[in-house]
């Protein structure tokens, strides 16, 4: 991932990518998820319903909800398959066409036999969709689990609403596994908001675009000109030789991670510029960058792959 899109033309538009309506399980119609949404500043959101046969397959039509000011971007998340654990897929998929064929999921159950998760992540991308590994903390994804989606453009490594439901909210693990194997994949933070408990404007992404319209939107995300945040902004990253620097809002802590245990930091009250050496990863192909403020708000950079 290349972090050029920072400086370039566009605007940052903010984002969840993860909600669900009365459409499936949510307590609020779709009409109104929208109306919150955009209310708290948002511009734009996702409703991913459960496409599963219990609520009839749902792609959630929400195109009546846009306006000049805002948009929304048709997904759902999709269910099949069998995990090492035994239960169910959980994937989403954003920009699916409305005539999207459903799998043999007919509820919450595994259903031996049914399409995999590999076969339905691909045909989701093959039909235009940004594919994420949905809160694989929560699902109990294994390493062999997650290396089977071949065709995911990122991970979910932060999913609000299991962090505020059961403390289980973060993906970085699995991310991680998969980057150190070759895979070029990102990261989303989401709410994965049903509206029956606190767990909505939480995690967000902010996608840099010509235009806040679902096709550039979904542009931007799947050639990673995004990054993610539970409040921090970051406002640049620039790999100067051997160091990066990276442009914020006010931080306490920006952190460079990498391949294995090696990370680098610097800390401080108000930063709002870092330049911290790459010195101890210089052996890691990729590197990432969290910053986190005062009241322990986090933001996160898309992996950058330093020796591509």
């Amino acid at each position: 991932m290349r972090t050029s899109f920072f400086t370039s033309s566009g605007k940052f538009f903010r984002g969840n990518l993860h909600t669900h309506s009365t459409r499936s399980d949510g307590a609020l119609e779709p009409g109104e998820v929208c109306r919150r949404y955009r209310a708290e500043g948002y511009d734009f959101v996702a409703l991913t319903d459960h496409f599963v046969g219990l609520f009839n397959y749902p792609i959630t039509d929400t195109t009546l909800c846009r306006n000049n000011g805002f948009t929304t971007i048709i997904g759902a998340e999709l269910h099949t398959g069998i995990m090492e654990n035994g239960h169910l897929w959980h994937l989403l998929a954003l920009g699916l066409p409305d005539d999207f064929t459903p799998p043999n999921a007919p509820n919450f159950h595994a259903v031996k036999g049914s399409e995999t998760a590999t076969s339905i992540a691909q045909r989701a991308r093959d039909a235009g969709a940004f594919v994420a590994i949905a809160h694989p903390h929560w699902s109990g994804l294994t390493e062999a689990d997650a290396r089977s989606i071949t065709a995911a453009h990122a991970v979910e490594i932060y999913n609000h609403g299991c962090v505020v439901d059961n403390d289980r909210g973060e993906g970085f693990l699995t991310l991680e596994h998969l980057l150190n194997e070759g895979r070029h994949l990102n990261l989303i933070a989401t709410d994965d908001a049903h509206f029956n408990s606190p767990d909505y404007f939480g995690g967000w992404v902010k996608v840099k675009a010509q235009e806040n319209t679902p096709e550039a939107l979904l542009a931007a995300l799947k050639s990673g000109a995004y990054y993610s945040s539970t409040g921090p902004e970051i406002h640049d990253i620039r790999i100067t030789g051997n160091s990066v620097e990276v442009d914020c809002t006010p931080a306490v802590s920006i952190l460079v991670q990498g391949r294995g245990t090696p990370m680098a930091s610097q800390r401080g009250e108000t930063m709002t510029t870092g330049r911290i050496s790459l010195e101890r990863l210089s052996n890691s192909p990729w590197i990432r960058i969290s910053v986190i403020d005062r009241a322990g708000k986090r933001a996160w950079s898309n992996p950058i792959w330093v020796q591509d």
